[in-house]
């Protein structure tokens, strides 16, 4: 089964790849691309550690609030909490791929894919239907824009 998973994944890549690189209408400069490689995972770190304080808010938060939550309705089908374990999911997957971003692999890239995918599903699943558009977008451009420089 697991096979299979990976055959889907890797014929969604191929998919993506053929509209983010082949089909798409601007391709981002060589030295752009190089750029983006070059400070990509250092901007990466620095914002994971900003975001620190935050995480630990929200989980604070939502131990706090979960029983308001259950009051109000909203932990009736526990549903509140699925996004918030993606979210957990795309951090972990970002960590994972910090040290393959640093040395160039592309299995660093493709966790960073990876991390997007779950990213998109975790704002589909809080109901952010344009933000999740918009930055699937964006971030898929730029991953597949600049998958040629890992190897």
């Amino acid at each position: 089964m697991a096979d299979k998973s990976n055959s889907s994944l890797g014929g969604l890549e191929a998919m993506l790849e053929k509209y983010f690189v082949e089909k798409a209408p601007f391709q981002l400069p060589d030295d752009v691309k190089e750029a983006i490689v070059k400070f990509g995972p250092w901007i990466m770190l620095i914002l994971m550690i900003l975001a620190i304080p935050a995480i630990l808010a929200a989980l604070g938060l939502t131990a706090v609030l979960s029983p308001f939550a259950m009051m109000g309705g909203y932990g009736r089908s526990g549903f509140w909490i699925v996004p918030m374990v993606l979210n957990i999911v795309v951090i972990v997957l970002e960590l994972i791929a910090l040290p393959g971003l640093f040395k160039r692999t592309i299995q660093g890239w493709r966790y960073a894919y990876y991390a997007t995918l779950v990213s998109l599903v975790a704002s589909l699943a809080s109901y952010q239907i344009l933000g999740a558009i918009i930055s699937g977008l964006i971030g898929f451009y730029i991953l597949f824009q600049v998958k040629s420089k890992y190897k």
